[in-house]
């Protein structure tokens, strides 16, 4: 660390980046330094709440720590006075607290500040008011970490011994894969029915060929599925040709229903017959719609997801770095966002007052509202924070685009138009709605139609709502139309949608699960597990989501269920709220927990041992055959096991899959392929197996792909372990060497450097034995790349 001058004033922050902005706006007499994060937390070994006292949690340096406490220690006894400015939620009230113990900081000269933005009126108006640690704020947040770390050390290692090994149980992520998992049963169980609907094409402007061009115009726009146009090219084509789209209301004054073909056929012919079709009723209304409120973190993230395609992992990343501050070359680094995990739709005197004042000099005084637009937040919002929003308006993303990457300005762009049109006007629609009567054998049949014209765009000028609005071309009462097309469609009701990131995140926020500052790493957790998996961007429940969805459903039937989640999250809200007991807190959670902890013990089954039975017969005994529970999930074998040892994977939803022969022959014995499927999807494997273990790959496309090349010798020594040797190797992003000492050594080297190496090594200059002469050669190496965690016996090289 730097030399510190006596008497200057330390200020700790989280991050690097926080740090560089904030340094900005303070005088010489302040030095700014990053915590990264948190320096003290419960050791990852064991539950380290003494129980039986109190819950008594025992806390430690954190991994990768140690070196910057006693970093800021030194600095800390130099400085007359302490800034504890980390993030102003109860995580970041928690982080100071701890940097204050961890310290050892004397409590006359230690403050806490707050901010809701990284700006220099917020940072100066932040220091000319300090204040104390919030003890309620930090035993709020400690209430929680000990209850998930209760939750998650004492039912996880039940799950390892009664399901798997590897998986987790946590007290908010159980949750959430169960309500994943009964969506799932849902659509699984759900029985469909069938409906008929007769729309119909009108026109005010008939033409002979214009039924032919309509017919046309849907055969050449159908897309793979068959579907038809999209709704937009539809409305483009109908009010080329004064046309708009109807559906049948009703039938001799009863409303239109069809359970079949024949009763919508009985229909159809009586329409079809019909040559007159009269405009029997036209009504116009004037509508308004109003601006969303600006976003929270929850709205946030489903607003990241629905139009940009965020995560909320990645939508909560790019939010850190535009809170923290972006370097806008001659202005520095600035803080373009507020504080991003909030729950309150407040804005300040201060925001209003911009807003108000760029929307009315950049789009006049049509769409400025006469006050401001407030929003009412949920009952756990705390009005102290204000919602996320732009520091400065005026800071448009076209105006500061070259200094962002593409993901910071679509994030920015998004959070600075939903805050200023939340302040924005409503906008105007005239809706119309016609009724179209035809005289039939069954009685007048009546059709319905709705158009939509936009007389005033107001807040959706920043903030569009919807795609292209179907519009009705001009009539009047009593004037006759033409049908361009009548047919009768069948159609079946739908499940409910599986989840979406979106859609979890609002499901959870209802539910009062969790807080939207957890949300993301939730959603990562229960992929991480390999309860859920994302397929097109939804979330389908994995066998093992189930198994342990249903285990612990049984068992700790308080954990799961949803109304008492959401009445412990009130708990522990009221914490800090209300100042309510912590202890007390956590003794009203853990006395029945523990009971049902104890009876889980020795009740719950193993998931090996138990089957449940199956529509299938085994194809050696013919005995009839069950789901069993394995390693790489649930199977089908045959229920005289282990008499007949026949068994074969079923997919998800336990229909069985086959072994059926491949057109390859075995590489190494010659006999046939099988098309077979593991825990990884489908491959080839010998059909001699267990004899003959040779298996093949498959691509997207299910065709084998060859074997993976064997890694290339080079002859250069290893410089890290000077026992292996440099190989080539294959990854995605191209070849690579690595030490053939793997997993053992993990050094990764550019392939662009083989040559020079070679060289080196032949003149005696390679491997140095400076580490320093080593990164002069190699200048910066190329850092090995994550590799997914999969549970594997055998280890690979990373790629």
């Amino acid at each position: 660390m730097a030399k510190t001058v006596k008497g200057k004033s330390l200020v700790v922050v989280e991050s690097p980046a926080k740090a560089k902005t904030i340094n900005k706006y303070l005088g010489p007499d302040f030095e700014v330094k990053a915590s990264m994060g948190h320096i003290r937390d419960l050791p990852p070994k064991g539950i380290n709440v003494d129980i039986e006292n109190n819950f008594e949690p025992t806390y430690e340096i954190t991994p990768g720590r140690k070196k910057t406490v006693a970093d800021l220690k030194a600095v800390a006894k130099k400085c007359k006075t302490v800034y504890l400015a980390t993030d102003l939620d109860r995580e970041g009230e928690a982080i100071a607290w701890h940097l204050a113990e961890a310290l050892n900081l004397k409590d006359d000269d230690t403050f806490r500040v707050v901010f809701n933005a990284i700006t220099k009126n917020d940072i100066q108006k932040a220091f000319s008011n300090p204040g104390k640690i919030d003890m309620h704020r930090v035993l709020a947040q400690q209430a929680r970490r000990i209850l998930d770390r209760i939750v998650g050390y004492q039912i996880s290692p039940l799950l390892w011994k009664k399901v798997a090994r590897g998986l987790s149980a946590g007290r908010v992520q159980s949750v959430a894969v169960k309500l994943i998992v009964l969506r799932e049963r849902e659509i699984r169980s759900f029985d469909k029915k069938e409906y008929w609907l007769i729309p119909a094409v009108f026109t005010t402007k008939p033409s002979p060929e214009l039924t032919e061009q309509w017919k046309t115009f849907v055969g050449q726009n159908a897309d793979e599925e068959d579907k038809g146009p999209t709704v937009a090219k539809q409305i483009a084509w109908l009010s080329k040709h004064n046309a708009f789209k109807a559906e049948l209301h009703s039938v001799n004054g009863q409303p239109f229903h069809a359970e079949n073909e024949t009763q919508a056929s009985t229909v159809l012919k009586a329409l079809q017959e019909c040559t007159a079709f009269t405009v029997s009723n036209l009504t116009t209304n004037r509508v308004q719609s109003r601006p969303g409120a600006p976003f929270i973190t929850s709205t946030m993230q489903q607003a990241a997801a629905n139009r940009l395609g965020f995560s909320a992992a990645r939508t909560m990343m790019f939010a850190q770095q535009l809170y923290e501050g972006i370097d806008l070359g001659s202005m520095g680094a600035l803080g373009l966002i507020t504080y991003m995990r909030t729950d309150s739709t407040h804005l300040s005197g201060e925001a209003l007052q911009s807003a108000r004042h760029f929307i009315e000099h950049r789009f006049g005084k049509n769409y400025l509202p006469e006050k401001p637009n407030f929003f009412t937040s949920s009952k756990s919002a705390q009005q102290a924070h204000e919602a996320i929003r732009p520091t400065d308006p005026d800071l448009t993303p076209e105006d500061i685009r070259s200094f962002l990457n593409d993901e910071q300005y679509k994030l920015y762009d998004l959070i600075w138009r939903r805050f200023l049109a939340c302040q924005m006007t409503a906008a105007q629609w005239d809706t119309t709605r016609a009724e179209i009567i035809a005289q039939t054998a069954l009685g007048p049949c009546m059709y319905r139609a709705s158009g939509r014209v936009q007389v005033f765009d107001g807040f959706t000028k920043l903030w569009p709502t919807s795609t292209e609005e179907p519009t009705l071309p001009e009539m009047q009462v009593g004037q006759t139309v033409s049908a361009v097309w009548i047919d009768a469609q069948q159609h079946f009701t739908k499940p409910p949608a599986r989840y979406t990131e979106a859609s979890l995140v609002k499901a959870l926020e209802k539910e009062g699960i969790g807080r939207p500052s957890t949300y993301a790493s939730i959603i990562s957790t229960i992929q991480d597990r390999e309860y859920v998996e994302k397929r097109d961007k939804k979330f389908f429940a994995t066998q093992v989501g189930e198994i342990v969805t249903d285990k612990l459903d049984e068992f700790f039937p308080q954990v799961m269920d949803v109304a008492f989640t959401r009445h412990m999250e009130e708990q522990l809200d009221k914490i800090e709220d209300q100042h309510l007991d912590w202890v007390k807190v956590l003794k009203e959670f853990y006395e029945p927990f523990s009971k049902s902890l104890e009876n889980a013990q020795t009740e719950m089954v193993h998931a090996k041992a138990e089957t449940q039975p199956s529509e299938y017969t085994c194809p050696k005994c013919k005995a009839p055959m069950v789901y069993r529970f394995g390693k790489n999930g649930r199977f089908l074998s045959c229920s005289k096991y282990p008499d007949c040892k026949f068994a074969c994977p079923c997919d998800n939803e336990g229909k069985m899959i086959e072994e059926k022969p491949s057109e390859l022959k075995c590489p190494n014995c010659g006999k046939p392929m099988m098309q077979k499927r593991g825990r990884f999807g489908a491959f080839l494997g010998c059909s001699a197996y267990p004899e003959c273990k040779t298996i093949m790959r498959l691509d997207k496309e299910g065709k084998a792909m060859p074997p993976k090349a064997p890694p290339q010798p080079t002859g250069i020594i290893c410089h890290k372990c000077g026992q292996g040797e440099l190989v080539i190797r294959q990854s995605k992003r191209g070849p690579f060497m690595g030490c053939n000492k793997f997993p053992r050594c993990r050094t990764i080297v550019k392939i662009e450097k083989l040559e020079m190496l070679k060289d080196l090594q032949a003149k005696g200059q390679w491997p140095p034995k400076d580490e320093a002469q080593v990164k002069e050669i190699l200048g910066d190496p190329e850092k090995p790349r994550r590799v997914p965690r999969k549970k594997s016996s055998k280890t690979e090289q990373p790629a």
